[in-house]
């Protein structure tokens, strides 16, 4: 008996010990394994901005966030394990800064809003580099430590007007510091303020684990765009999520009412230089990120407008969903043309 007794308390320290261990390289595997996409504000604390130095361990370039984590010294000699995250690796590039600017064994300083819950988790706006050099990756940002900066490109840029002839048709760019679609307040109605009320984005985030956004949500995409035509269509392609949107330019063609479709069905038409679009049958069940939800009911009229000489691309959309809002909402944001990009292969990479 005593035998048996000593065997169970072997067998339940065996135990622990793998408990224990199976912990421990949890926290030494967690910081690279934050959610995906996100609400950067549902997930930081915006309004808090605080700075960590130290080593970079590991690196993940990689959509929808690039993550490193940093080893930090405190006080009594001990190390603690910060996970970094920063924005997206397509952003990266168009700020013309290389997967080569950061690698591990990097002594840094960073800056940015640490997480809501009090973990070990930094969203980082300014980076120094060991160099001198300091990274800007906020859209408005300023420098902190030096003048010596990196990844301003493209920021406070005018479109190119070279080549007018080719009207909507071309790559466009959301350029760096326009500032967002969104709008700081919508008038909506008791049901959807009770749902957002509700919203958690770190459980409830719809594009958690690299899920495609629907409408309205996608329009929001700060990412390369090109318009194409194709037959009687037009092709929307969005780098974010290799999302390709199609546009019916014949609406006379369609003798069945499609099913409905998280990006909707689309019917275009001109008006002079603009085109106009009228999308339904959407089933995305969000108007955007942060939990506002939309029904089945929405209807949404799009406006495309270009220059005369071809260098911008005007663009509103008016959304109508009685389930939701009070009022239409009607948001407004631009592109550029820059002939040097092109859209690239998203890849986003989700967490296991």
């Amino acid at each position: 008996m005593i035998f048996n007794l000593l065997c169970g308390i072997r067998e339940r320290r065996v135990y622990l010990m793998r408990y224990q261990l199976l912990i421990f390289l949890g926290f030494v595997y967690l910081p690279l394994s934050a959610p995906a996409h996100h609400s950067v504000n549902g997930i930081f604390d915006a309004g808090n901005v605080i700075e960590l130095e130290g080593k970079v361990v590991e690196v993940a370039w990689q959509n929808p966030h690039v993550r490193f984590t940093v080893t930090v010294g405190q006080e009594g000699g001990q190390d603690e394990l910060w996970s970094v995250e920063i924005t997206s690796l397509s952003t990266l590039r168009r700020r013309k800064l290389s997967a080569n600017f950061l690698a591990p064994g990097d002594r840094v300083r960073v800056a940015g809003n640490p997480a809501k819950s009090g973990s070990a988790e930094i969203y980082v706006r300014n980076i120094l580099l060991p160099n001198g050099e300091e990274v800007l990756l906020d859209n408005s940002g300023t420098p902190r430590w030096t003048n010596e900066t990196l990844g301003t490109s493209q920021i406070a840029r005018e479109g190119d007007p070279s080549d007018p002839d080719r009207g909507i048709f071309r790559v466009w760019s959301t350029p760096i510091g326009s500032g967002s679609i969104w709008k700081e307040n919508y008038p909506l109605t008791d049901p959807a303020r009770t749902s957002v009320a509700t919203f958690d984005p770190v459980i409830d985030s719809p594009t958690l684990d690299c899920r495609p956004k629907g409408m309205p949500t996608i329009m929001e995409q700060p990412y390369p765009m090109e318009l194409r035509r194709q037959d009687e269509k037009i092709i929307i392609h969005m780098e974010e999520y290799n999302t390709i949107r199609t546009i019916e330019m014949n609406a006379e063609t369609d003798t069945e009412k499609p099913p409905a479709d998280r990006l909707g069905h689309s019917v275009g038409y001109w008006e002079n230089r603009t085109l106009a679009v009228k999308t339904t049958g959407i089933n995305w069940p969000y108007f955007d990120r942060d939990g506002i939800p939309l029904s089945k009911a929405a209807e949404i009229t799009e406006h495309f407008t270009v220059s005369g000489d071809g260098s911008r691309l005007d663009y509103r959309m008016t959304l109508t969903d009685p389930a939701t809002f009070t009022e239409p909402v009607v948001l407004e944001k631009y592109w550029l043309w820059f002939p040097e990009v092109v859209v690239e292969p998203y890849e986003c990479i989700a967490d296991a």
